[in-house]
């Protein structure tokens, strides 16, 4: 195909309505259709890039294979399209300006004023058209973060306009919006939709397809009304109802037409209608599995589901591919004490400890690991959840008193943890941990090579700390043993007790590859395991 078609996702009326899952699903609906799709998020927040945010700001970071610390949205589009992203994939303004200031400091605009149009803009258009011109994708969906009317977005929106002008019909919009339901007045309401379209207008924008989230059935009435006021076509008001899951989306929007309709206005050729195959068998078992697992998991940003959006994912992920259905109880680490740790962790079947950076709810995080451990509970422990289960295992097992990670006590006498030797020297905090996708050979005869089936694997980091190879000998002499290494390193970057009925630590984040119909190997193994245990218990019963 000559020219990459370019999808525009903005959002008016309030925030959080779903963008990053609208524009996962159309990505979905093409792909099915033969289509090479790829989705970008523009942030319009001036950090470089979510790496040193709060989670409580934005909900997780997402780290992909090129090491690229980005938006959860981007989680989104991995687990829809099965397909990996990039640095190339999220874009902030910050990001944005940099470069912008760089280009001036190196005389790149022969001594010009410097101005947010056509400098800016023109950097924001690069941007976007970076992956079409690169990778050649037919089409590229930009999700605009923010809501239409915020001033960190107008420079987006402006160029959206451009591009508009310049791509002609290659180019469409897409807005989403809220339509209200009053239960005073039994009513769903258009008005704040005509006003975001209007605030659109003012800019220059005409979207072509309006999304319109609602809680209550859009009769035709109410769609013929937000096209006429919005200057649409009727067939391009598309419903997206409140649904139960997020993996239902595709399908409802298949059912709006949506593909179809973002097809006919990019003039591109609409072949026979996707079946959805594989999908839907996955939605199948979701919505019919009849029993529940409950795992535990242990974290000090769990007032957000958001922080733990991934591995919330992927254990539904794992646990539905078994025909079950899994309640993930969220444990404020925090609140764990002696006292209360057996009370706090009962009933669960699997124990996951989360990661995290920080002392904060850190020896709570250490007291799950200890029930896990003596009671023989299913465990997984996350970076700095399997940091955990090392420092653990050093103080009461090795009986090391006062072990601990270096990023926790820097005066630990025994520093089972500690920074990795390239991250000595770095004052800078964004963009230099260990990040993206390394090798690991898993060794033969671990659970983790049960887990896997192979002995060479390649998972994503995110971490300045790393096991203390100094300590190994001990450790495998008292039974935790390192089945998982860098082959170029020698970092241990997974830890098992064998003795165990299933205990595993990994220094990598797992979840960032667990997708709908790809679910991680080693989120299926602990759920099976848990399973196991839930069966144990129902026949003790």
């Amino acid at each position: 195909m000559p020219d990459t078609r370019y999808v525009f996702v903005t959002g008016g009326v309030a925030s959080s309505l779903g963008k990053g899952i609208i524009s996962a699903s159309l990505a979905k609906l093409l792909q099915s259709r033969g289509y090479k799709v790829t989705i970008q998020k523009l942030d319009p927040y001036l950090n470089v890039d979510p790496g040193t945010l709060n989670p409580y700001e934005h909900g997780e970071c997402y780290v992909t294979e090129d090491g690229a610390e980005t938006d959860l949205d981007l989680g989104h589009y991995e687990r829809f399209l099965n397909v990996p992203t990039s640095q190339a994939n999220n874009v902030t303004t910050g990001r944005i300006y940099q470069n912008v200031i760089n280009k001036e400091r190196r005389g790149d605009y022969l001594g010009k004023t410097v101005q947010i149009v056509p400098h800016i803009t023109d950097e924001i258009k690069r941007n976007i058209k970076l992956l079409g011109n690169k990778n050649k994708f037919d089409v590229v969906i930009t999700e605009i973060g923010g809501t239409v009317g915020d001033i960190e977005s107008l420079p987006y929106i402006e160029a959206v306009r451009q591009l508009k002008w310049d791509l002609g019909s290659n180019a469409i919009v897409i807005h989403l919006t809220l339509v209200p339901y009053l239960a005073a007045s039994g009513e769903l309401k258009t008005k704040p939709t005509q006003h975001s379209v209007k605030a659109l207008l003012e800019i220059g924008v005409q979207p072509d397809i309006l999304v319109l989230r609602t809680e209550k059935e859009l009769s035709q009435e109410i769609r013929k009304k937000t096209a006429l006021f919005c200057n649409v076509d009727s067939r391009a008001v598309i419903q997206s109802i409140d649904v139960d899951t997020i993996y239902e989306v595709p399908v409802k929007m298949q059912e709006e037409g949506l593909d179809e309709i973002v097809l006919e206005k990019l003039k591109l050729p609409i072949d026979h209608k996707p079946e959805l195959k594989e999908w839907k068998n996955f939605l199948s078992k979701l919505k019919n599995a009849k029993k529940t697992v409950n795992i535990g998991l242990v974290g000090k940003y769990v007032e957000l589901n958001d922080a733990y959006k991934s591995i919330i994912e992927a254990l539904i992920h794992a646990a539905t591919y078994e025909d079950y259905k899994v309640n993930v109880n969220l444990i404020q680490s925090e609140n764990i004490q002696k006292d209360n740790v057996a009370e706090k962790l009962k009933g669960l079947q699997g124990i996951l400890v989360a990661p995290g950076f920080g002392h904060r709810g850190f020896e709570g995080k250490l007291l799950a690991v200890t029930h896990a451990r003596e009671n023989n509970i299913p465990f997984l422990g996350i970076c700095l959840g399997m940091q955990g289960a090392v420092i653990e295992f050093a103080r009461n097992v090795l009986k090391l008193d006062k072990a601990n990670s270096k990023e926790m006590d820097h005066t630990t006498p025994y520093p089972v943890i500690d920074l990795m030797e390239d991250q000595k020297n770095i004052t800078d905090m964004g963009g230099t941990m260990r990040l993206g996708a390394y090798d690991c050979k898993v060794l033969k005869g671990t659970k983790a090579y049960e887990a896997y089936g192979t002995e060479h694997i390649r998972e994503r980091h995110r971490h300045r700390y790393e096991f203390n190879n100094s300590f190994l000998e001990q450790f495998e002499a008292a039974g935790m043993k390192a089945s998982g290494i860098n082959p170029e390193t020698g970092l241990v970057e997974i830890v098992e007790i064998p003795e165990l009925k299933w205990f595993m630590g990994v220094q990598f984040h797992p979840e960032y590859s667990s997708t709908v119909l790809k679910p991680h190997p080693i989120f299926r193994a602990f759920i099976k395991k848990a399973i196991q245990e839930l069966k144990v218990t129902e026949k003790q019963k």
